[in-house]
C-alpha cells in the first residue's frame, strides 16, 4: 500500500484528495472519499456561511473521517467561509484563487491544516512561510482555474523549494501519472476531473457525459488576455463565444468576468453543456466509465504500486 507523510499528518489512509469543485464538490462526495480512504472535500465557492455550515455538519453526520473544506480566495464571502471553517474547527482547509495569508493565524489557532493551492515557486514559499502544512502544486492541466506552467515543471521545483510536503494535481487521473509525480517529489495527488466520474458525484448528468465523450483535445483555456482568471473548459459554444467576445477590440476585464458569471452553474446544476462552462482537466479524454469514490481510489493506488514495484526494470 502507498503510505506517504501526508498520511501521517492527516490520519488518512491514501494519499489522496478530491478536489474542491464549486457546484460539485458536496458533502455526499466529500464524505464518500474519506470513507474511502482519501481526503474528501468540500466547495465553498461563492456560497454564504451558512451554506457552508451546514455542509461541513452534513459531512460529519455521514463520516467519522478527517475532510477539508476549500475556500476561493476571490469569492465575495470568502470572510465568512473562512470564519466558518475556523468556527467549525474543520481538520483541513485548502484555499485557491488568492492569497491566504490574512486568515492563517485564525485557522491555525484553531487546530486546523491549511494546504494552499499553489501555482508556483514564490506562491508556494509564501504559504510556507505564514505556516501553511502542505501546499498543492496545481500545474495548467487541470480543470478551471489554472496557472502558467505545467504540473511536469511545477510539481519538482515546488518541492525542492520547500519543506513541507507537497501535493501534485492537474492531468493525473490513473496510477501512471500518480506514480509519475511520486517521481517528481510529490507524496500524494489531488484530482478532480477524476471524481466527477464517481457514482457520489451528484453534477449533472449531461455533465458527466460531456466528460465521457472528451478526448485528448477537448478542452481549451479561456480567459488569458486579461491574466488572472484563465479557465479550462471543454469546448463548447460557451467557450467560443467567450473566446470571440475576450478578444474583441472593445473587450475589458470587467465586460469579460460578467460573461462568465453564473456559467458554471448552468452546466454543472441545469445541465446546459452547450452554453454552461464544462471545467474539465485535460486527462478528461482517459476518463471513460463511473466507478464509486472506494473503486476509484482502490483503482488508482493500486496501479500506482504496480508500477513504482516494477520500475527497477529501468535500472541495470
Amino acid at each position: 500500500m502507498i503510505k506517504s507523510k501526508i498520511c501521517e499528518m492527516l490520519g488518512i489512509e491514501y494519499p489522496v484528495f478530491q478536489g474542491g469543485m464549486a457546484w460539485i464538490a458536496d458533502a455526499n462526495l466529500a464524505a464518500a472519499v474519506s470513507e474511502a480512504g482519501g481526503l474528501g472535500i468540500i466547495a465553498a465557492m461563492n456560497a454564504r456561511g451558512d451554506y457552508l455550515r451546514e455542509q461541513i455538519r452534513l459531512v460529519r453526520e455521514k463520516t467519522k473521517k478527517p475532510f477539508g473544506v476549500n475556500i476561493m480566495l476571490m469569492s465575495p464571502h470568502a470572510d465568512a467561509a473562512a470564519a466558518v471553517a475556523a468556527e467549525e474547527r474543520v481538520p483541513v482547509v485548502t484555499t485557491g484563487a488568492g492569497d491566504p495569508t490574512r486568515f492563517m493565524k485564525m485557522w491555525l489557532d484553531a487546530g486546523i491544516k491549511v494546504i494552499p493551492v499553489v501555482a508556483s515557486v514564490s506562491m508556494a514559499k509564501l504559504a510556507v512561510r505564514a505556516g501553511a502544512a502542505a501546499v498543492i502544486a496545481e500545474g495548467q492541466e487541470s480543470g478551471g482555474h489554472v496557472g502558467e506552467l505545467t504540473t511536469m515543471t511545477l510539481v519538482p521545483q515546488v518541492a525542492s523549494a520547500v519543506t513541507v510536503p507537497v501535493i501534485a494535481a492537474g492531468g493525473i487521473g490513473d496510477g501512471r501519472g500518480f506514480a509519475a509525480v511520486l517521481m517528481l517529489g510529490a507524496c500524494g495527488v489531488q484530482m478532480g476531473t477524476r471524481f466527477l466520474l464517481a457514482k457520489e458525484c451528484g453534477v449533472h448528468r449531461n455533465y458527466k457525459d460531456a466528460i465521457i465523450r472528451a478526448s485528448d483535445i477537448s478542452t481549451v483555456v479561456t480567459g488569458r488576455r486579461f491574466g488572472g482568471n484563465a479557465c479550462r473548459c471543454i469546448k463548447n459554444a460557451f467557450t467560443r463565444d467567450f473566446i470571440r467576445a475576450e478578444y474583441a477590440p472593445d473587450a475589458t476585464p470587467q465586460s469579460i468576468a460578467e460573461l462568465g458569471a453564473g456559467s458554471l452553474r448552468l452546466a454543472a446544476v441545469e445541465g446546459d453543456v452547450k452554453n454552461g462552462s464544462v471545467m474539465a482537466g485535460q486527462i478528461a479524454g482517459l476518463l471513460t466509465r463511473e466507478q464509486s469514490a472506494a473503486e476509484i481510489i482502490g483503482e488508482i493506488t493500486a496501479e500506482a504500486e504496480e508500477i513504482l514495484k516494477g520500475a527497477a526494470r529501468w535500472v541495470e
